[in-house]
């Protein structure tokens, strides 16, 4: 067992989350800041089939991406030509680790022992703005290729002279000029080297590259430096702003990216959809940390290193995994069969996830043969995506803030739990809503990544000696955990038709933009907008960006025809001229709907739904024995059946 690492500052910018407190509620209110591929970004008609097999192409059109974000470079006093001529990566991972040595008390540096303060940063490929701006030195290339092409259609020299300069001149306007600075601005070694030039730190930066296990890696060399007394304070995190098609044809043409919705740890895992962003934690030696009075959001008690050895470069092992998590456990002093949540690296593909799972089950196994409780297991990349080389830090940010506010998240993106997560011995878990930390459990979590190469890393960590048992749910966080929803409601009320067609027309400007996660931002905003003396209204379902923007068209459509009325009940579409205010209706499904045994969306609204769908498994109308038991396959029961399925459907109603 080593001396524990405190947590002391962090800070991060994540699709849809700005802080780590942003992150958190998101966690809580499983939003997932997935949307379309931004134009701006790549131009999907360019890439997008579905044709897998067509090469340079891609299949999958989401991704969750960091929308408005400006680097102040005025604030930072960054020179305009050395700003444009350097990767973006460098100047968030510069911001977001000023923000987090502010968030650690020291804010623009001050107070930091500069010699012995170090820089441990995780990247991989620097950023797609440096890969864009290369392009613009293939010029010579391009320009071969082109002549070649015009000489062989016969056009002569003069002309072909003339076109070449005009092209050359539209070819390279999008890309900064080579100057001095832009060798420095494309690599990725230098990034960790500007934070430090920045804040004047000489304990050493560098960056390291283990693909997507970048950042955890940073973290556990950071962790040991601190135990070495190579550094007194540790700035450790990832950065990853690479969403293009170096990436993206490459993950398609391995089948990693999600051709349909991105599940997590679920039977029906199919791949990821990417993301990116940026984490910084502040480390220090937990004696350290309490001498000088600092707050500490939870220590490092271990971590681990491996590598899968003769294993694939690209296909994960459980052997390699397994002595990760042997070794973190083994330096923490404590097993694996006493932590309660795993963030796990947990990319939705259907072989990594299952490798994963049954590493830590084996795990977890081997420590406790006697049998112990399940552990939670999540990852948020469900949330904001697979953020690759800033992935790693992400999770520990969000286990450091479960452990400290002593609540089990819900497991975003699992919906048909995988089978390892099944069945009375099994080891792991995945949870639909929140639960308050048990009492008699300590507050500990570990957090998993893996990369290409067969490099897996684990830290453990645990809330600070004050913080060792679990809170009541605030108000705030039982409504975040009741917000999901399978779908949204969109309301719209108008004082006439013309009015309602010019609503319906802005709306359709930017929702094909929005995040699946601003869909229930737009859900709510016009909920606020509704009036009580408009005369026209319209509601419909979504439960998508492209689903909503298909229903808008349609009612444009209906509205525009000069219609009155409209009722489209298979796509939850309402359009009518009313007289009166109108009165809330309640709809009781007959046996044409689905029936769920378990209470479904009910669960997250209702305390006691649980109880009361219990209570319709086991017995039906008239209180006899059997019910809907089997409606989800538990005992082999038909679970459209109508002895099964009615007693389940009359229970959900009422």
């Amino acid at each position: 067992m080593v001396s524990p690492i405190a947590i002391v500052g962090m800070a991060c910018r994540y699709p849809d989350a700005c802080s780590p407190l942003e992150l958190w509620e998101n966690v809580l209110a499983q939003r997932r800041a997935f949307r379309r591929i931004p134009p701006e970004r790549l131009r999907l008609e360019d890439y997008l089939t579905e044709d897998r097999a067509a090469p340079d192409s891609i299949y999958s059109s989401e991704a969750a991406v960091i929308e408005g974000y400006e680097f102040d470079r005025i604030g930072y006093c960054v020179a305009g030509e050395t700003f444009r001529a350097t990767d973006m990566t460098h100047w968030l991972a510069l911001d977001i680790a000023a923000q987090a040595l502010r968030d650690g008390g020291f804010e623009g540096g001050a107070g930091l022992p500069r010699d012995t303060t170090g820089v441990f940063l995780g990247n991989t490929l620097t950023g797609e703005f440096s890969r864009a701006g290369v392009m613009r030195l293939r010029w010579p290339y391009v320009r071969r290729v082109v002549a070649a092409s015009l000489a062989s259609g016969g056009w002569t020299i003069e002309r072909r002279e003339a076109f070449l300069s005009q092209l050359e001149v539209a070819y390279k306007e999008p890309f900064p000029a080579i100057g001095e600075e832009s060798l420095a601005g494309g690599l990725s070694n230098t990034i960790a080297g500007r934070i430090c030039n920045h804040f004047d730190l000489k304990g050493g930066g560098y960056t390291i590259d283990g693909a997507c296990a970048s950042s955890l890696l940073a973290i556990a060399n950071a962790c040991s430096a601190l135990v070495a007394a190579d550094v007194d304070v540790a700035l450790a995190g990832g950065v990853d702003l690479s969403i293009d098609p170096f990436e993206l044809v490459g993950f398609a043409k391995t089948g990693a990216l999600a051709s349909g919705m991105m599940r997590v740890y679920d039977a029906r895992s199919n791949g990821f959809w990417p993301g990116e962003g940026c984490g910084f934690v502040v480390l220090m030696r937990e004696a350290d940390a309490r001498a000088q009075q600092r707050r500490i959001y939870a220590t490092i008690r271990g971590w681990g290193i491996s590598s899968d050895g003769h294993g694939g470069i690209t296909r994960p092992e459980v052997g390699g995994q397994l002595l990760a998590l042997q070794r973190a456990y083994r330096r923490a002093g404590f097993g694996i069969e006493t932590v309660a949540y795993l963030e796990g690296h947990g990319t939705g593909t259907n072989v990594g996830d299952a490798t994963e799972l049954k590493a830590v089950s084996q795990a977890r196994r081997q420590a406790a043969p006697g049998g112990v409780p399940a552990a939670v297991i999540g990852t948020v990349k469900a949330n904001v995506g697979h953020t690759k080389a800033a992935a790693g830090v992400a999770g520990l940010i969000k286990a450091a803030l479960v452990v400290g506010a002593g609540v089990l998240p819900p497991t975003t993106g699992c919906e048909e739990p995988h089978a390892e997560l099944c069945g009375e011995s099994a080891m792991l878990r995945t949870l639909r809503g929140g639960e308050r930390w048990p009492s008699d459990v300590p507050r500990r979590a570990g957090v998993s990544s893996m990369g290409f190469g067969g490099i897996n890393a684990h830290v453990v960590i645990e809330a600070g000696a004050d913080e060792t048992h679990g809170r009541a749910l605030s108000n705030r966080e039982k409504t975040l955990l009741a917000s999901p929803q399978d779908a949204e409601l969109f309301l719209l009320t108008a004082t006439d038709t013309n009015e309602l067609l010019r609503q319906t027309e802005h709306l359709l400007t930017f929702v094909a933009r929005i995040s699946r996660a601003e869909m229930s931002d737009l859900a709510a905003h016009l909920e606020g907008q509704v009036g009580d003396d408009e005369r026209v209204r319209a509601a419909f379902v979504a439960a998508n960006p492209e689903e909503l923007a298909m229903r808008l068209e349609k009612l444009r459509a209906v509205v525009a025809g000069g219609a009155t009325k409209y009722t489209d009940a298979a796509a939850g579409l309402f359009f009518n001229h009313v007289k009166t205010k109108p009165r809330i209706g309640f709809l009781f499904p007959g046996q044409g709907s689905p029936s769920n045994s378990e209470g479904g969306i009910w669960r997250r609204r209702f305390a006691n739904i649980g109880e009361l769908y219990a209570r319709a498994r086991h017995a039906d109308d008239d209180g006899r024995a059997g019910g809907a038991d089997g409606a989800d396959g538990a005992d082999g029961a038909d679970g459209v059946a109508t002895e099964t399925a009615q007693p389940s459907i009359v229970n959900a109603s009422l």
